[in-house]
């Protein structure tokens, strides 16, 4: 892939649409160039955001786990119940 700087393009553009519409043309590629790495580096994730991340799906198991005792406990006992009362 061939990369080219503004300036370049610039300067190619000069000799065959003119300077002025040249110099539009090369701002308006450096503009959309730099409004789209903004908008990519926004929407990616930071170590700190991966750490929080991953706290929150440890909290999850951790729920889950207590929700799973629970439950294990309460149909132990059922059983248990069932059996002692013949």
């Amino acid at each position: 892939m061939t990369h080219i700087s503004i300036t370049t393009l610039y300067e190619r553009l000069a000799g065959k649409i003119g300077k002025e519409s040249a110099e539009n043309l090369a701002t308006f590629i450096d503009q959309k160039i730099k409004d789209e790495v903004e908008n990519k580096s926004q929407i990616l994730a930071s170590k700190d955001d991966l750490a929080r991340i991953e706290l929150k799906i440890a909290d999850s198991k951790v729920e889950l786990m207590r929700w799973m005792f629970a439950l294990w406990v309460t149909l132990a006992l059922m059983i248990i119940g069932l059996y002692l009362k013949n």
